[in-house]
């Protein structure tokens, strides 16, 4: 075995493992996850709210 059979090895290796991820990202088990994911950014909570006028000023400002 040289150096290219290696190379060839962690090529199909990392090609397998990205289809795994694929299959794993676009399965249907997961669509309801993905969706509260990204519901989760659009939701308004209280640390994202900032009031600009109780924030402390900066010395010499």
């Amino acid at each position: 075995m040289d150096i290219n059979d290696l190379r060839s090895i962690v090529t199909v290796v990392s090609f397998i493992t990205f289809l795994g991820i694929l299959a794993w990202a676009f399965s249907g088990r997961r669509k309801a996850a993905f969706d509260e994911a990204a519901q989760s950014l659009m939701e308004d909570d209280e640390f994202s709210r900032v009031n600009v006028k109780s924030a402390p000023k900066a010395a010499g400002h």
